[in-house]
């Protein structure tokens, strides 16, 4: 038997005892059977974590294989080498058993929700209607859709492209059933939710990376230094982000610091907590020795500690799936309904001083504008540390769209959009007008690639290259096309608004999340097109630019007379739920909407207007300055400018009678 065989084998079992004794320490194990209630039994009691301890490890893997494939092997322009190819044809049955495994977790789902043995589910119509109609069903039902899509693709994917989109779709399936578990019904399900996305996005990435160098390693395969000093550098930053989004995770389901040692729940988390604090001081040790040795030409030391710390990570793995067994504590919470629509208490009455107060956390948003700025920030320092200048200007303007990205997401205007529709759409004109502008002025694709070094061996792919890549990629050229880029812009708000679309944003976070999210990329592209000062595919003249800024302004004042004339209220089932009585009907906010929205394209139409002509200004003195320059090189004038000037001397020869 192989090394990595063996690897696998201690991990499986590694994962199976640490799920045993969490289920016994959190009395999921030996539950106390009521007489007359309906039981499931031991096999569907033991089956259902075991299966969705399998799916875990299956999506951690297909996750490890692509993250190898597409980022941490290199490959010659853009084609994946043959040890890469290997690991995405792997990654195909890793993704198989994943959907496999996502519907074992159906069944036994099913079983243990109606107090069923696995037969008697096959009966009647349990399964289909468990898939379809709960909100775990479904979540399972996507994993097993989109496992068996990346089986299917990654069959045929030969490029490191077509590699990382796989990891993407396979990083998007991993979110979907978590999610619709203790996340959904914690009391701060905001906070929980964005926590449990971005801890599960940094853990997959780094254990599931962790796995298969470790059986790279052990393989003895080619070029593990290089893998292995490309996953050190994102593994710090995973570290980083599973441990901050954990303790917010923590903070959204405990009631209090003393649940850690008094709930069960809690002392599964704290053993989670500890095993987390073993891996940080093993990746310690890993940056500080065996990175040393592995580039020396030795890589016995770190081969046992990688094997060993895959061990340790697949035990927490166990824990986490026994912690999702395991109800977290129950506290008292205000019987509200708003309460438990928004996260929060129903705001007081508007006023500008608590539009300024009353701040909420957004960890999604916050983590995005952290990474803005210090991504930003770090670009900027390389550059004067080498002697480069960067525009003043550009800094400031992205400063000051990421300042407004948090004032629109962090402060009371976040609250009260949730509330009011007209506040919401303050926050939507601002999060789709006002910031992109000033980011796109930022120029932040012309720092990346001025900061960012070229790959250190040639034809390789590093993070200058795919951005490079992504710039000329079909997909960039389709949805930079002003045609594309306008319909995305206003045709999104017409949908969003005047269908269901919006009142099912409003109802659950991530929809609310992906509503934002979308408010801003979509305004970023547009303005992108017109004014944006980076290097893309579709350059328009400043004419054009001109143009299609004045034939889209007016579609947002369309829409915005539309919504005054309305009659009937825009998702009245999530507002009316809230229980408002103060300030105005949800008619008349929904009509003071529509005039913000009508009167609001002025403040971004001025402000690309003075952009535009100051890029056109530039423009013609760059090109003035480069004529005169090539001129006294090369003792020619300006040919446009001779031709006009002899077409002066023939006049006045004409006019003399020569």
């Amino acid at each position: 038997m192989s090394r990595a065989a063996r690897l696998a084998l201690a991990g499986a079992a590694a994962a199976v005892v640490a799920l045993v004794i969490g289920m016994i320490a959190g009395g999921r194990a030996f539950p106390r059977i009521i007489p007359g209630l309906p039981d499931s039994g031991a096999v569907v009691r033991w089956g259902l974590p075991l299966s969705k301890l399998l799916m875990d490890v299956a999506g951690l893997l297909t996750v490890g294989l692509l993250l190898m494939a597409a980022a941490l092997l290199p490959n010659d322009k853009g084609v994946l080498g043959k040890p890469a190819l290997h690991y995405v044809k792997a990654a195909s049955w890793a993704a198989l058993t994943w959907a496999g495994a996502a519907f074992l977790a159906i069944v036994f789902g099913v079983a243990d929700s109606l107090g069923r043995t696995v037969p008697q589910i096959f009966t009647g119509a349990y399964l289909s209607s468990y898939a379809t109609q709960t909100t775990q069903g479904v979540a399972l039902t996507l994993v097993v859709l989109f496992g068996v899509a990346i089986a299917l693709f990654s069959r045929g994917a030969i490029t490191a492209g077509a590699a990382a989109g796989l990891l993407v779709l396979a990083l998007v399936t991993l979110l979907p059933p978590p999610l619709t578990g203790h996340t959904s019904s914690s009391p701060n399900h905001d906070l929980a939710t964005s926590a449990v996305s971005l801890h599960l996005l940094a853990l997959a990435l780094w254990v599931g990376g962790l796995i298969v160098l470790a059986a790279h390693a052990l393989r003895r395969e080619p070029q593990l230094d290089v893998a292995a000093d490309r996953f050190s550098r994102m593994a710090l930053w995973c570290y980083a982000g599973v441990g901050l989004s954990g303790v917010f995770s923590l903070v959204a389901r405990l009631g209090a610091v003393s649940d850690l040692w008094t709930s069960d729940y809690g002392m599964i988390a704290v053993a989670k907590i500890v095993a987390f604090v073993l891996l940080g001081y093993v990746g310690y040790w890993h940056r500080q020795r065996t990175l040393v040795q592995l580039q020396a030409g030795r890589p016995h030391a770190f081969t046992r500690l990688a094997g060993g710390e895959t061990l340790l990570m697949l035990a927490t793995v166990g824990l986490a799936v026994a912690l999702s067994r395991t109800p977290p504590p129950e506290f008292s919470i205000p019987a509200d309904r708003a309460y438990e629509l928004l996260g929060f208490p129903l705001p007081e009455e508007i006023t500008l001083g608590n539009v300024f107060a009353l701040w909420w956390f957004d960890l999604f948003f916050a983590a995005v504008a952290a990474a803005l700025a210090g991504l930003y920030a770090v670009g900027v320092r390389r550059l004067r540390r080498r002697g480069d200048a960067w525009p003043w200007g550009r800094t400031a303007s992205w400063f000051a769209g990421v300042a407004m990205l948090v004032f629109a997401t962090q402060s009371g205007l976040a609250r009260y959009a949730q509330v009011m529709f007209d506040v919401h759409m303050i926050e939507h004109m601002t999060l789709s007008m006002i910031v992109p502008i000033f980011l796109v002025l930022g120029g932040p694709v012309t720092l990346a690639l001025r900061a960012l070094k070229p790959a250190a061996r040639k034809g390789d792919r590093g993070p200058r290259e795919w951005i490079t890549t992504i710039l000329h990629s079909r997909f960039t050229k389709v949805v930079t096309h002003p045609v594309v880029a306008t319909s995305i812009f206003i045709g999104s708000t017409y949908a969003l608004y005047f269908t269901s679309l919006f009142e099912s944003a409003m109802t659950e976070h991530l929809g609310h999340i992906w509503m934002t999210l979308h408010f801003l990329l979509s305004g970023c592209l547009f303005f992108w097109v017109i004014i944006g000062v980076d290097p893309g595919p579709n350059r328009l003249p400043y004419v054009g630019r001109l143009l299609m800024l004045f034939v889209t302004m007016p579609f947002h004042a369309f829409f915005g007379i539309a919504l005054m004339m309305m009659g009937t209220v825009i998702a009245s089932g999530w507002y009316e739920q809230l229980g408002r009585t103060w300030g105005d009907t949800l008619l008349q906010t929904q009509r003071d909407g529509g005039a913000i929205a009508w009167g609001f394209g002025e403040i971004p139409t001025l402000i690309v207007l003075l952009a535009i002509a100051v890029q056109w200004y530039k423009d013609d003195d760059r090109q003035a300055r480069r004529a005169d320059r090539r001129a006294d090189r090369t003792g020619a004038g300006d040919p446009e400018l001779d031709s006009y000037n002899a077409y002066l001397a023939r006049l006045n020869r004409a006019d003399k009678g020569e």
